[in-house]
């Protein structure tokens, strides 16, 4: 487990350099493959190629096996063998939901009415989605997206259908080949990341340690941020108050529209997977987007909708650099006397 120290400190801030210096380039097919040993067996550790994952990200030609350790998709210890054992068990168990979400398909339909309403939503979320490259060509499809919307929804309890998903699913789509592929990908990330985009589940707890999180390092910003307790009277709101709570689409979509490239989404959801430099990381980024307009807001004196459309107005950012923000934000954080409760979060 982590632990606060100034050796994890110096480690976040050399993070961020090598981030932001391109120290070395991203890891490439060559560079993976001599990650393992003739048998398919890790021959360097986890910790070391999360730790270049984070500082360096990955190639294109790689993300896609990659991803499937890092979510669990495959165990860090199996072998080449296993991995195919494990793909062919994972074709064979999507086939038999696929089946099984058939036959139950028309007692869903009679008996939920929600089963209903998701689909009708699902299909209307995917039809608003753009679905062809500059040149015209055709970069999703749209039909097997949405069946793999529907059995999520039904065979996920945890995770309902929220807004959101169709743009997230969609990506996975995009990096790999097969339906199964895409549709246990999400299913692993969304364990992975401690379901932290779902809103029944995780997005609320973001928001309340991004909450404690400014009023530890940045209590004037929290001030003007939250609401105020005054003598003898109830408690007034704050120019911003409720602002931070209105920023649950950055959790729920996993900050995907604040960036410039498809590229810089998977960029920050692979570091995301690692656990590096902590747990929980999306909150360090949320932070790090909100200093962003920090001093625009103090000086205006922004209420809480101008808050949140300054917010909204942060697009085309480069994933390198916040990453690298974020890891100075975790380094400045565990040099101090952290309460409990963020420790519990973050390490």
């Amino acid at each position: 487990m982590t632990t606060l120290s100034p050796e994890n400190s110096i480690s976040a801030r050399r993070s961020a350099s090598f981030i932001l210096v391109k120290r070395k380039p991203p890891i490439d097919k060559t560079e993976w493959d001599g990650f393992f040993d003739e048998n398919g067996h890790l021959a360097k550790s986890r910790d070391f190629i999360c730790v270049n994952i984070l500082e360096r990200g990955l190639h294109p030609l790689v993300r896609t096996e990659a991803w499937k350790f890092l979510t669990g998709y495959y165990s860090w210890q199996s072998s080449q063998d296993e991995r195919l054992t494990v793909d062919s068990t994972r074709r064979k168990n999507y086939k038999a939901l696929c089946q099984m979400y058939e036959k139950i398909q028309p007692l869903l339909e009679n008996l939920h009415q929600n089963f209903i309403e998701t689909r009708n939503n699902i299909a209307h979320d995917i039809q608003k989605l753009y679905d062809k490259d500059p040149l015209g060509n055709i970069l999703i499809d749209k039909k097997k997206l949405e069946k793999i919307l529907l059995l999520s929804y039904v065979c996920n309890t945890q995770a309902e259908y929220q807004q959101g998903f169709h743009e997230m699913v969609m990506l996975f789509q995009l990096m790999v080949e097969h339906d199964h592929e895409t549709f246990w990908l999400f299913q692993f990330f969304l364990q992975k990341t401690e379901h932290s985009c779902v809103i029944n589940i995780g997005v609320g707890k973001n928001l309340d340690m991004l909450n404690n999180l400014i009023n530890f390092l940045d209590p004037m910003f929290a001030e003007h941020l939250t609401s105020g307790w005054h003598p003898a009277s109830l408690p007034t709101e704050g120019k911003g108050a409720g602002a931070v709570q209105s920023l649950f689409p950055w959790f729920c979509l996993c900050f995907q529209r604040a960036f410039k490239s498809f590229d810089d989404v998977w960029r920050l959801w692979e570091v995301l997977l690692t656990g590096k430099p902590c747990r929980n990381f999306q909150v360090l980024v949320a932070y790090s987007l909100l200093q962003m307009v920090r001093g625009q807001v103090l000086q205006e004196s922004m209420t809480g909708d101008a808050i949140l459309l300054a917010c909204n107005n942060l697009i085309d950012l480069d994933a390198d650099e916040l990453i690298s923000a974020a890891c100075l934000v975790y380094a400045e954080l565990i040099q101090k006397d952290v309460p409990q409760p963020l420790q519990d979060f973050f390490l």
